[in-house]
C-alpha cells in the first residue's frame, strides 16, 4: 500500500497531479482543495495517499492534508452510494472544517449545493455521519470560534460536549440542550454549561 507520495510536482491539474518521485511519475487523482495548495508550493511536496482498486481499476488518490484523506476515508467507507468520485467532489465543494459543521448541524441545504450531491445524499450524509468520527472535534473548533463574540453558544457547546462525552448520541445531545434554552421562563443572561448539562440530563432521564 502506498501511504504517500514524496516529489516534484511534474503536472498538476484542478483534479489530477503527476508527481515524479526520483524519475517516476505517480498519477494521482485531487480534490480542488489539494490543487489550490499544491499551486502554491514550490520544490518537493508531500501528498497522502489512499490507493484505490477495484476489479476494473487500480487509482491512487492524493491529499495535502490529513484531514482531506480522513474525511475522503470516511465517505466512501461509511455512506451509502459515495464513491471515490463524489467523495472528491465533496472535498472540492467545501473545506473540512465547513462539511463537519454542516453535517452537526444537520444543514441538508449547504450540503446539497455542492456540484453531484443534491438532496437525497445530503440527507443520507447527515444520516449516516453524524454521529461518526469527528463530532467531537468539530464541535470544539465551533466552540472556539464563537467564544470570543458568544458566551451563551459557548455555554451551550460545552453543555453538549459534556452529554457526548458521557454517551449520549450528538444530536439528541444537541436538541435537547437547545430545547431548555428555548423554554419558556428558562433564564439565558446568565448561561452555565453544567446548569444546562444538569438539566439536559434530567429531561433524557
Amino acid at each position: 500500500m502506498i501511504a504517500y507520495l514524496r516529489g516534484r510536482v511534474a503536472e498538476s491539474l484542478p483534479n489530477q497531479a503527476i508527481i515524479d518521485v526520483g524519475g517516476v511519475g505517480y498519477h494521482v487523482l485531487i480534490p480542488l482543495s489539494t490543487y489550490d495548495k499544491l499551486a502554491q508550493s514550490s520544490g518537493e511536496v508531500q501528498l497522502l495517499t489512499h490507493y484505490h482498486v477495484t476489479d476494473r481499476d487500480h487509482t491512487l488518490y492524493g491529499f495535502f492534508t490529513s484531514d482531506e484523506r480522513d474525511l475522503f476515508r470516511l465517505l466512501i467507507d461509511r455512506v451509502s452510494g459515495i464513491g471515490p468520485k463524489m467523495g472528491l467532489a465533496v472535498l472540492s465543494g467545501m473545506p473540512v472544517s465547513a462539511f463537519k459543521d454542516a453535517v452537526i448541524r444537520e444543514d441538508v441545504a449547504a450540503l446539497a449545493k455542492i456540484s453531484g450531491v443534491g438532496k437525497k445524499t445530503a440527507e443520507r450524509i447527515v444520516l449516516e455521519l453524524k454521529d461518526k468520527v469527528g463530532v467531537v472535534g468539530a464541535w470544539q473548533e465551533a466552540r472556539a470560534s464563537t467564544a470570543a463574540h458568544d458566551p451563551a453558544k459557548t455555554a451551550q457547546s460545552d453543555a453538549v460536549l459534556a452529554l457526548i462525552a458521557l454517551g449520549y448520541k450528538q444530536g439528541e445531545a444537541q436538541k435537547t440542550v437547545q430545547s431548555i434554552v428555548k423554554q419558556p421562563g428558562f433564564d439565558s443572561t446568565s448561561l452555565d454549561a453544567n446548569k444546562l448539562v444538569r438539566e439536559a440530563l434530567r429531561a433524557m432521564n
